[in-house]
């Protein structure tokens, strides 16, 4: 019996590797895609296929490769993200050029990548479970006090409402769609720390359907999984502090 396959969209050191390794160890084979790694297989057993995200073919292909090498995903993460800092007394001016790559990075390849898993998962038996799972964070739901998240932020906002559609129409044919964020324990935004091997054990739980009652925005916390963070929390909701280290997608 073939292995199910797993297809790792931007699988970087901390959450693509632990992801990787997570789903190797319960069965699957891997595939990983990521724009500094050489097309091959991984001392891990991994089949990597270098790619880069902004690039409009590129999803097409990786799926194409994957399909040859191992056969159908069941399970795709898309984990790729991107923004440039725009100038912080003019945060509108990015040129054309930079508004495209980050927002097709963010939004519009991971749009490509869920209707290639949806046709693959039309070709899976029925017993096979099909989950596609976006690595997202808090900003489909706050505002950044800081203006050098702009591109990012509305990859994560407009993500979130096309795998909440997704999710809604695809359901009904046991095709789970979810938008993973991870929060503190006391359900405020993730600032720092990002835990790879958190979302490694959340996204699996995802992909075996353990709680098939876990909505589209599963927002989860260490140790806990599925957690109502943002509506249930008794903090305060206020802005968190942002960071600004620019993040490359991989």
């Amino acid at each position: 019996m073939s292995k199910p396959v797993v297809l790792i969209l931007g699988a970087g050191a901390n959450v693509g590797t632990a992801v990787a390794r997570k789903f190797s160890q319960d069965g699957y084979q891997v595939a990983v895609s990521a724009r500094r790694i050489a097309n091959g297989i991984s001392p891990e057993g991994y089949i990597t296929i270098q790619a880069d995200l902004s690039e409009k073919t590129a999803v097409p292909q990786i799926f194409e490769k994957v399909k040859s090498a191992a056969g159908i995903p069941s399970v795709v993460i898309y984990n790729a993200a991107t923004f440039t800092p725009p100038p912080s007394n003019a945060p509108l001016s990015l040129s054309p050029e930079a508004l495209d790559r980050d927002i097709w990075v963010n939004t519009h390849s991971a749009i490509i990548a869920a209707d290639h898993a949806v046709r693959g998962f039309e070709q899976l038996p029925e017993t096979a479970t099909k989950t596609f799972i976006y690595t997202g964070n808090w900003l489909n739901k706050t505002i950044s006090a800081s203006s050098a998240l702009l591109t990012l932020g509305v990859g994560k906002a407009a993500s979130a409402y096309w795998i909440g559609s997704a999710n809604q129409t695809y359901s009904q044919k046991g095709y789970r769609f979810y938008y993973a964020d991870q929060r503190t324990p006391e359900g405020t935004s993730m600032r720092t720390g990002v835990d790879g091997e958190a979302h490694a054990e959340f996204f699996k739980q995802l992909a075996d359907w353990q709680d098939p009652s876990v909505p589209w925005l599963a927002t989860f916390v260490k140790g806990k999984g599925y957690c109502d963070a943002w509506y249930s929390s008794s903090q305060p909701r206020t802005p968190p502090t942002v960071v600004l280290n620019k993040q490359l997608w991989i």
